[in-house]
């Protein structure tokens, strides 16, 4: 990983979809789906899909910043779920799928308040999208079955219905922030 390397975390629901979208994206140099922002210590995947321990599903990403802004992740990050819905994102409902940034220094508080500021001056709806302190909370690691669950199930329903269109998304409208293939 870089040495300049700063972390960002973002909860968009299900996990799944989100590292999906910034496994594709240049600059982002490590990604982990867990979980954040609940009060039980060490939760599990069937823990938190009770929506009783309060967490969200998200990721944490390293990215390196001399390849991409973490205002570039936020537009992206905007534009791959609906930070419109409280709660669920389409057929995902829950507390645990809610839109949450779980920013990281002061810079990205204020970067992710001008972004939704943005997104609210368009007309759209109102963001739900939750703005935390990532420091008072602990970022879980999920269970390594969900490491690269899109890279590793293609095929299956879920992905090809849901995490598909996020990618393709992504695809057709941040082309210059791909990843080169390899």
């Amino acid at each position: 990983m870089s040495v300049n390397c700063e972390r960002a975390i973002f909860a968009g629901g299900c996990f799944w979809c989100t590292e999906a979208v910034f496994r594709a994206v240049q600059g982002v140099e490590k990604i982990q789906p867990g979980y954040i922002g609940g009060q039980l210590d060490h939760p599990t995947y069937e823990a938190i899909c009770t929506g009783n321990t309060g967490h969200a599903e998200a990721i944490e990403l390293w990215f390196d910043p001399t390849q991409i802004e973490y205002s570039d992740l936020l537009a992206i990050f905007f534009a791959t779920h609906d930070p419109y819905s409280l709660n669920r994102q389409g057929h995902d409902i829950g507390t645990q799928y809610r839109s949450a940034v779980f920013y990281c220094s002061s810079a990205q508080q204020q970067q992710l308040a001008a972004a939704i500021d943005h997104l609210n001056a368009q007309g759209l709806g109102s963001v739900v999208t939750e703005q935390v302190d990532a420091s008072q909370h602990t970022f879980w690691p999920a269970e390594v079955e969900h490491l690269d669950y899109y890279a590793n199930h293609p095929w299956q329903p879920y992905c090809m219905a849901v995490i598909r269109p996020k990618v393709d998304k992504l695809t057709l409208s941040f082309p210059a922030y791909l990843k080169a293939i390899e």
